[in-house]
Formats: C-alpha cells, sequence, structure tokens
C-alpha cells in the first residue's frame, strides 16, 4: 500500500509500517500516514497512539474505534508502551552501551540538544556493536518519548544518525534515507500481551547483507542485556 505496509489487523486498533519519508500529517494536497492508512484499510477514521518523524520508518500503532483509543492512550500514559529501535551510524559512539539521559532544550537553529540538567529528562538505553570501520549498528529502548529523542541522544554519543539532515554533518556521499527504524512494539491491553516486529527492509545499508546478518543474530530486541535491567525469560514474550 502506498506510504505503508499492514502488519497486523486485532480488534481495535491496526499495526503498520511507515515508509521513510511519508509524513505523519497532511500537507495540502499531499496525503499523511493517517490519511493513506484510513484510505488503504477502508477505515472511517484511525488515532494515532503515537508518532514517528517524517524520515523514521517502522512500527506505527493505531486505534480502530473511540474506546480503543482511550485505552491505547492509558497505556501510553503509564508508559506501558515499549518502543524498540534499530538505527545506524557512520561515526563511533564515546562508549557502546549504556543509558543517555537529560532534559532537551531548542538550540539556536531550532533544532533539539541534550544539557546536563534533569527537571524533565529524556532517557534513552542503547546498545552497539561494530558491522565495520565506518558503519555501526544500534539498538535503542525508548524510556521516555520526546520530540527527536533518539536522533539527538545518538548525536550526544558523537554517533548521529546517519542520513539525518538534522543532527549530522552533511557528507559527501549522502545516503538514500535517515537509517533509523521503529522496529519493535509490546504492550498488554485488557490482560492480554502483544507483541509486534517488523525489520527494517528500505535503504541500502539496512539490506547490506553484514548488518541484516547482524539484525537476525540480535534476536528479539527486547531480551537484549540492556544496561541496568534485569534478564527476562525468554518465554515471557518472545516465541
Amino acid at each position: 500500500m502506498d506510504g505503508f505496509s499492514l502488519v497486523a489487523t486485532r480488534p481495535g486498533f491496526v499495526v503498520v509500517a511507515k515508509n521513510p519519508g511519508v509524513d505523519f500529517h497532511d500537507h495540502g494536497e499531499t496525503a499523511g500516514l493517517c490519511t493513506l492508512v484510513r484510505r488503504g484499510l477502508g477505515l472511517d477514521r484511525v488515532w494515532p497512539v503515537h508518532r514517528l518523524d517524517k524520515d523514521t520508518s517502522g512500527l506505527l500503532l493505531l486505534a480502530t474505534n473511540r474506546d480503543a483509543a482511550v485505552n491505547l492512550a492509558r497505556v501510553f500514559r503509564e508508559r506501558g508502551l515499549d518502543k524498540y529501535y534499530v538505527a545506524l551510524s557512520d561515526h563511533a559512539p564515546r562508549k557502546k552501551q549504556g543509558l543517555v539521559q537529560g532534559d532537551m532544550v531548542r538550540s539556536r537553529r531550532g533544532t533539539w540538544k541534550l544539557v546536563r540538567t534533569m527537571l524533565h529528562p529524556a532517557r534513552t538505553r542503547f546498545l552497539s556493536w561494530s558491522i565495520r570501520p565506518g558503519l555501526r549498528l544500534f539498538a535503542l529502548k525508548l524510556l521516555t518519548g520526546r520530540t527527536h529523542q533518539l536522533r539527538v541522544a545518538l548525536k550526544s554519543l558523537g554517533a548521529p544518525v546517519l542520513g539525518d539532515r538534522l543532527y549530522h554533518q552533511l557528507v559527501p556521499d549522502w545516503p538514500d534515507r535517515m537509517y533509523l527504524h521503529a522496529h519493535t512494539l509490546r504492550f498488554v491491553l485488557d490482560g492480554t500481551p502483544h507483541v509486534f516486529r517488523c525489520p527494517p527492509e528500505q535503504g541500502a545499508f539496512f539490506q547490506d547483507q553484514s548488518v541484516q546478518a547482524a539484525m537476525t543474530a540480535l534476536g528479539c530486541l527486547e531480551d537484549l542485556p540492556w544496561p541496568g535491567e534485569p534478564v527476562r525469560c525468554r518465554a515471557d514474550w518472545c516465541p
């Protein structure tokens, strides 16, 4: 379907994978993601539970009725929606894994930056692996949800997302997309656990055989040894 692919349909909600470069909202006569989903799936209306930046690809959760929208908004508000991402950078980070946290403030250019204060901090856990010199794979777990949070977190580590036009210095061989992808969603709704996964399919670097092999080797992102978290039993969620 134009701009997205359908991942799952459940009573009260759908999960779709957004293509990179698709805006979330309508702009003039150009349909945004919600309109594309509504038209493509023949729905009267959809209620977004969360959002993705235009150049970020991957999983999005959309309610298909008002009651589900209220319940899913509660899950999101209570931080019961776990979101895991993968990203690529052409720079090595200052540390290979850990927690990035701090307040986010506007810079003079209108972008965001991470500062040392902790009044309302953005918090991101990350792990990383070298694919080859000049290419590194990141797995990222959002602990909070701020505008451009993951992009700013990687920038603060000295490893901005490959292809990020706001936070990465322009390079001669500019890549074909921004290499940030929402890979896994996990939540419990009305007592039923849900997990949805969607590896990235678009982008020359994501399709590189060494990157593909590294992502496959990770297995379930939620079962990785996230710094500061206890190791869970795989049988809890992962088949």
